[in-house]
């Protein structure tokens, strides 16, 4: 394994043996320019937390990253602008590219569907960014102010979480392997490579969720006094032990009759994954109609019968 990157290296040359660090300084807000000062300089100067930068950089660039200590203000600063960087800005310019590369009018419409499907990729991943922007950040932000909310799981979060980025693997797929258009060839590389990019870039960034800042998260809150620790085990952990959290959460939604679109929405992800979870939830329980699923909701007091209204013929 790769040694390190140290607070005593000057900058330039950590730049200069990593330039993905390049992206990484523009998401803790640290400008170019430093000379040679070391990174340690260059983050007091800048106003970052040396200890964080530290651990995303190496992170980031496959390194040693478990020894830093981190601050969960100044990492979920990291990960906003890094969700500003790829909504405002990696995102539309590749839907620009596209625009340049492939001609929507086309008879055949290939055009427009790839455009379709590029901006209902976008719209999940909006989704899914302002679900953490506006509900996993302020929970952590209550249990640094000693407040924590009980309306949150971080286990549920974890258990769910997982990158959209393989959507785009299959736009790139699309293109390496089958688009046959019209369009500007040296273009429709151009905006391939932007989309490689973006793939790779966003795989990191839900890797870093996952293994930086949920157990940062979760050695925080172990940490902290009992009192002081929101009870999730009682708003969030499932009646039956062969329910994950939220696996759970799904067959309280259904019982109410709620369907897939309608449970995806609610839950801040997407309609395949819902699916998946019925799927599981079906193999676990031997239970695969919406009656049989409100009974057993019932029977394990996930909901009570006033809460419930007629499944759905059509999303059984």
């Amino acid at each position: 394994m790769k040694e390190r990157l140290e607070a005593g290296r000057r900058m330039r040359e950590l730049i200069r043996q990593e330039p993905s660090l390049l992206m990484v300084l523009r998401r803790f807000g640290i400008s170019l320019g430093f000379g040679n000062a070391t990174a340690d300089e260059v983050c007091r100067t800048s106003g970052v937390d040396t200890g964080t930068f530290l651990a995303v950089a190496n992170f980031v660039c496959g390194r040693p990253y478990a020894d830093f200590a981190v601050s969960l203000p100044e990492l979920i600063r990291y990960l906003k602008k890094s969700h500003d960087y790829f909504l405002e800005f990696a995102l539309p310019a590749i839907r620009r590219r596209l625009l340049e590369a492939v001609p929507v009018s086309g008879a055949d419409g290939v055009g427009m569907l790839l455009l379709r499907y590029l901006d209902d990729y976008i719209g999940e991943e909006r989704t899914h960014m302002e679900y953490e922007n506006s509900r996993l950040f302020p929970y952590v932000k209550s249990l640094l102010e000693g407040m924590a909310a009980d309306d949150f799981s971080l286990a549920e979060f974890s258990a769910s979480h997982a990158p959209l980025a393989p959507k785009l693997e299959e736009l790139k797929e699309i293109f390496v392997s089958h688009y046959r258009g019209s369009g500007n060839e040296e273009l429709v590389n151009a905006v391939l490579f932007d989309i490689i990019t973006c793939e790779n870039d966003l795989m990191s960034h839900c890797r870093l969720e996952d293994r930086l800042f949920v157990p940062a998260v979760e050695d925080y809150r172990e940490n902290l006094p009992a009192a002081d620790r929101a009870d999730e085990t009682a708003s969030g952990a499932p009646e039956d032990p062969a329910l994950t959290a939220r696996e759970t959460e799904i067959v309280r939604c259904r019982a109410r009759g709620l369907s897939n679109k309608e449970i995806a929405a609610k839950l801040f992800v997407s309609i395949h994954t819902v699916t998946t979870h019925r799927r599981n939830i079906c193999a676990k329980l031997d239970i695969h109609s919406a009656s049989a699923l409100t009974i057993y909701a019932i029977i394990h007091r996930l909901v009570e019968l006033s809460e419930l209204r007629a499944p759905r013929i059509s999303d059984e």
